[in-house]
C-alpha cells in the first residue's frame, strides 16, 4: 500500500505540464587550432518547458592550471538555441509533445601558452530537476562539466573527444534501448567508454558563477577542481543509475547503450569517454543527461490512399499515411513476377501492362506493432504529351515550328495554346508551324492530349528577344594626330558584345574603345553590337572621323640639378607648329610664356610639362625633370635690444633646409622663460607679460637637417640690452 503511495505521488510529480525548468546535461570539449589557440565549445541542456530560468548569457568557463590556481576565465555569448526534438526509444509511440528540451552552444577562442602539466576548464550550474529519482534532494543538486588540456609532453597538439548524438529524451518503460551514445575524436586517439559519476555543482543559494552569479552576490570566479560528486540514492549509483533489467550498460569499445528500464520517472545517468595515446591517458570527456521513462500506449495502423490520378502510364509511385510505422513491407500485387515487393517507406513500381491490381501495405513487419492494409489500383497507358520548343528568335524575325510527341493513341485529341500575343493563338493539329509572336517576352505554349477520359497537359516557354539598337559618338568632336580618338558606345539593350571599324583596317571588341590613327586623312567608321541571343544592329557615324595636323613640343631647363640655394630654373620652348604655349613648374605654378624662368621654394625632384596648342587646336605635351637639391643653413646673433624700435627687437636664429626644430631660452637659475616648434617664432625678450633686465640668457636649439637628416644641438649665450 505504502508503494502505491509513493508511485501515486510520483506520478503527480512527473505530470510533464509541471515540470520544473532546470539543467538535464551537457558537456564541454576544445578543438587545437594551432598557435596555441583552442575553440572551446560547451553544450548545455535544461528543461524549459516553463522558461525559468534561461540559459546563462554569458556563460562563464573557469581556467585553472594544474595545481588549482585560476588562470583567466571565458565570458562565452549564448548564440541562438536549438528545440530538440522529443525522441523516444519505442516506435510504436509518438512521444509527448508538452515538454521542451533546449539546446545551448557556447564556443569561443582562447590562446592557451604550453604550461607543465596543462589546464582544466570547468563550467558549473544549479540545479536538476527537483523530481529526479536517483538522486538525493535533486533539486538543490547541481552540474559541473570539465575538461582538461594536456602540456606539450603528454599529447602536442591534442583536441578532446566529443559525444555524436543526444540521448533521446524519453525511454519507453519495458522497452529495450539500443542508443549509440559513441563520441568522435579529432586525433583519431583510442577511446574507452563506461558509466560514471556525474559532477554535482552550485546550489540554489548560488546557482551561477561569473557575471550572472555576481548580480547575485555569488562569487565572480569558480572553484577549482577535484568536484564532489551527485549523492546517489540508494541503491543507484554511477553503474546503476535506474531501475532496469536488464541493467542498463555501455559498450566500453563502441559506445553503444543498451538496458530495459522498468520504473517511469526521471534519472540522471552519466557516460564518460576516456582519451588515450599510446596507452596513456589524455582526457576524459564526462557528460550527463536526464532520462525520461514514461508508459507508451500507441496503435500502428497502415494506411495506403485512395487512387485519385489515372493515365499515368505503368510506373507507379507510392504513397502511405500510416501512424506508428518505423519499418514497411509492400506487395505490389503483379502476378507476373515474384519481385513485386519493397521494404521502404514510398515505393515505385512498374506494372508490365494495364489492368488491376490489388496492393497490400504490412507496417512493423514481424514485431508487435504489425498492421495491414490493402487497395485496389487501376493501370493505364501513360499520358506525357511534351515538345521541345523552338530556339527563341529575334523580335520581327520569329517564325516558330512546334512538333508535339508523347506516349498516347492515335485517337488522341491535341490542342495547342500560344497565349494572346500569337498568331494565331491556337491549333488542334499535332504539328503547328509559322507561329508569330508580336512582342518581346517568355510565352508559355501548353500542349494538351486527351485520351479514355484522362487528360494531361504539358508547358515549355518559348523566348522572343529583344533587338538592340547600336549607336556611338566621339568623346571629342575634334580628332588629332597621333592622338587617340574615344569611341563612346551609346547602344540599348545591354548586355552586348561590340565589333567596331575604324576605317584604317583595324577593328576592336571594346565596349568603349581608344584608337589612334596612323596618319592626317578621314576614316568611316561603324559599329556591329550583338546581344547574348545572337540579335544584331549596326551604326555608322553620318561624317567619317577626321585626323588633323598636331603640333610638336619641345622644351629644355637649365640647370636641371641645383642646391635650394641656386633655385632659379629657366625653360627654352624648343616646340613647333603651336600658337600658343604653357608651362606647369610641377609645384603648382604655371606660366603663360615658355621662354622664362621660375625659383623653387623647396628642394624635390619636379616635372615640368610643357602644353602646347596649334591653329586646329590639337594639342601636344612635353616633360622635363629637375631636381633642386636641400642644403641647411643656421646662424644666431649674441645679442639683441628689444626696445620696439623695429631694428633687432627678437632674438631668433636664421634657417634654411631643417626640420623637428625646438628652440628654448633659460634664465641664469635654468627656468625655461621661452620654448617654441616654429622656425619663424623669436623671443621678444618678455616672460611672464613682463620685459626681462638686462641679463644674459642661456639658449637651446635641436634640429634634424634636410640634406643627410643628421641631428644637430646649439647651446649658447645671449645678452639682452634694454
Amino acid at each position: 500500500m505504502r508503494l502505491k503511495k509513493i508511485l501515486l505521488l510520483f506520478l503527480m510529480l512527473l505530470s510533464l505540464k509541471n515540470f520544473a525548468t532546470h539543467i538535464v546535461g551537457g558537456e564541454i570539449y576544445y578543438d587545437n587550432l594551432g598557435g596555441n589557440n583552442y575553440r572551446i565549445t560547451l553544450k548545455v541542456y535544461r528543461d524549459c518547458f516553463n522558461g525559468i530560468p534561461p540559459l546563462d548569457n554569458p556563460a562563464c568557463v573557469f581556467i585553472f592550471n594544474s595545481a588549482g590556481t585560476f588562470i583567466d576565465s571565458i565570458e562565452m555569448q549564448l548564440p541562438p538555441t536549438t528545440i530538440l526534438p522529443t525522441t523516444i526509444n519505442n516506435p510504436c509511440f509518438t512521444p509527448p509533445t508538452n515538454i521542451c528540451v533546449e539546446e545551448g552552444i557556447y564556443q569561443s577562442v582562447i590562446n592557451l601558452p604550453n604550461i607543465p602539466g596543462g589546464y582544466n576548464l570547468t563550467y558549473q550550474r544549479c540545479c536538476r530537476n527537483g523530481t529526479i529519482l536517483n538522486l538525493v534532494l535533486p533539486g538543490d543538486v547541481g552540474s559541473t562539466y570539465m575538461a582538461h588540456i594536456p602540456d606539450n609532453t603528454i599529447a602536442p597538439g591534442n583536441s578532446s573527444p566529443r559525444f555524436t548524438n543526444f540521448p533521446p529524451i524519453f525511454l519507453c518503460a519495458g522497452v529495450p534501448l539500443f542508443f549509440d551514445h559513441s563520441a568522435t575524436d579529432p586525433d583519431g586517439d583510442s577511446l574507452y567508454y563506461e558509466l560514471c559519476d556525474p559532477y554535482t555543482g552550485l546550489d540554489p543559494t548560488c546557482p551561477s558563477l561569473g557575471p550572472p552569479g555576481v548580480a547575485a552576490g555569488c562569487p565572480g570566479i569558480g572553484s577549482p577542481p577535484p568536484f564532489a560528486f551527485v549523492p546517489w540514492q540508494a541503491p543507484y549509483n554511477a553503474t546503476y543509475p535506474l531501475s532496469s533489467s536488464p541493467a542498463l550498460a555501455v559498450n566500453s569499445t563502441t559506445g553503444l547503450m543498451t538496458g530495459t528500464p522498468n520504473m517511469i520517472g526521471q534519472w540522471v545517468v552519466g557516460v564518460c569517454v576516456s582519451e588515450y595515446r599510446a596507452g596513456v591517458l589524455i582526457d576524459v570527456n564526462k557528460r550527463d543527461f536526464q532520462f525520461n521513462v514514461v508508459t507508451c500506449p500507441g496503435l500502428p495502423v497502415a494506411s495506403i490512399p485512395l487512387q485519385t490520378t489515372f493515365c499515368f502510364g505503368y510506373n507507379v509511385n507510392f504513397t502511405q499515411a500510416s501512424v506508428n510505422a518505423f519499418s514497411y513491407h509492400w506487395d505490389f500485387g503483379d502476378s507476373s513476377t515474384i519481385l513485386d515487393t519493397a521494404n521502404v517507406l514510398n515505393p515505385s513500381w512498374t506494372y508490365a501492362d494495364s489492368g488491376t491490381y490489388v496492393v497490400t501495405l504490412i507496417i512493423n513487419p514481424g514485431t508487435m506493432c504489425a498492421d495491414t492494409q490493402t487497395n485496389t489500383f487501376y493501370i493505364y497507358p501513360l499520358l506525357d504529351p511534351t515538345f521541345s520548343p523552338p530556339p527563341g528568335e529575334c523580335i520581327y524575325e520569329n517564325s516558330y515550328n512546334f512538333s508535339g510527341s508523347g506516349a498516347y493513341m492515335g485517337n488522341g485529341t491535341f490542342t495547342w495554346n500560344f497565349g494572346s500575343h500569337a498568331t494565331p493563338s491556337t491549333s488542334t493539329t499535332l504539328n503547328p508551324t509559322n507561329i508569330i509572336f508580336d512582342s518581346i517576352g517568355t510565352y508559355p505554349v501548353t500542349f494538351t492530349v486527351s485520351e479514355n477520359g484522362c487528360t494531361e497537359m504539358y508547358t515549355a516557354n518559348v523566348d522572343v528577344y529583344p533587338k538592340p539598337i547600336a549607336d556611338y559618338t566621339l568623346a571629342s568632336p575634334l580628332s588629332c594626330n597621333l592622338q587617340p580618338v574615344q569611341f563612346l558606345n551609346l547602344s540599348a539593350s545591354p548586355p552586348l558584345t561590340y565589333l567596331w571599324t575604324f576605317g584604317d583596317g583595324t577593328t576592336s571588341t571594346l565596349q568603349n574603345p581608344f584608337h589612334t590613327y596612323p596618319g592626317i586623312g578621314t576614316y568611316p567608321t561603324s559599329l556591329i553590337v550583338s546581344s547574348s541571343q545572337g540579335c544584331k544592329d549596326t551604326f555608322s557615324l553620318a561624317s567619317p572621323v577626321a585626323v588633323l595636323t598636331s603640333p610638336i613640343a619641345g622644351v629644355t631647363a637649365t640647370p636641371t640639378d641645383t642646391s635650394i640655394f641656386y633655385p632659379l630654373v629657366s625653360v627654352f620652348d624648343m616646340s613647333s607648329g603651336a600658337i600658343d604655349c604653357d608651362i606647369y613648374w610641377g609645384d603648382g605654378s604655371f606660366s603663360t610664356n615658355c621662354d622664362t624662368s621660375h625659383s623653387y621654394g623647396a628642394p624635390g625632384t619636379y616635372t615640368i610639362m610643357q602644353v602646347v596648342v596649334n591653329a586646329n587646336g590639337c594639342t601636344d605635351t612635353a616633360y622635363i625633370e629637375v631636381i633642386i637639391r636641400p642644403e641647411f643653413l643656421f646662424w644666431l646673433p649674441n645679442a639683441f635690444t628689444p626696445n620696439g624700435n623695429g631694428l633687432n627687437d627678437v632674438f631668433k636664429p636664421k634657417l634654411l633646409g631643417v626640420h623637428d626644430y625646438s628652440f628654448l631660452i633659460f634664465d641664469r637659475w635654468g627656468e625655461k622663460i621661452f620654448e617654441t616648434n616654429n622656425e619663424e617664432a623669436g623671443w621678444n625678450g618678455y616672460f611672464k607679460g613682463r620685459l626681462c633686465t638686462n641679463d644674459v640668457f642661456v639658449y637651446k636649439i635641436n634640429f634634424r637637417d634636410d640634406v643627410q637628416n643628421l641631428d644637430h644641438q646649439y647651446i649658447g649665450r645671449v645678452t639682452l640690452v634694454r
